[in-house]
C-alpha cells in the first residue's frame, strides 16, 4: 500500500468515527432515556466483550480451533464464578492454557 493510499484511508476513516460521534451526540435525549433503551445500552459493552474473548479463544485465521487458550478460558470463568481475586484468574488461566500446549506440544 503507498504511502498517499494508507493516508486516505487513515482520512476517511477518521472521517467516518467523527461522523458516528456526530451522530451519537445528536439523537434525541428522549429517544435515549426510553427504558428499554436504557436496558440495551446497558449490556451493549458485554455483549462485545464476549464476541472479542470467543473470537480470540477459538478462531486461528479461518479456522475454529480448540486448544490451551479455550482450557484457560474455562478455567478463568471458573475461578471467576468462584469470586478469586483478578490476579489468581490472571495467573490460573495463563498456567492452565501454558500446561495444555507443553502437554499437546
Amino acid at each position: 500500500m503507498s504511502p498517499g493510499t494508507l493516508w486516505a484511508v487513515v482520512l476517511v476513516a477518521s472521517l467516518g468515527c467523527y461522523l458516528l460521534k456526530l451522530a451519537g451526540l445528536s439523537v434525541p435525549a428522549a429517544w435515549v432515556e426510553r427504558p428499554w433503551v436504557t436496558r440495551v445500552v446497558t449490556f451493549v459493552p458485554a455483549a462485545l466483550l464476549a464476541a472479542l474473548v470467543a473470537v480470540q479463544a477459538l478462531t486461528s485465521g479461518q479456522d475454529l480451533v480448540v486448544d490451551g487458550r479455550l482450557a484457560g478460558l474455562a478455567v478463568a470463568a471458573l475461578a471467576l464464578a468462584l469470586r478469586a481475586p483478578f490476579i489468581v484468574v490472571l495467573v490460573l488461566a495463563g498456567a492452565t492454557g501454558a500446561l495444555v500446549h507443553v502437554l499437546t506440544g
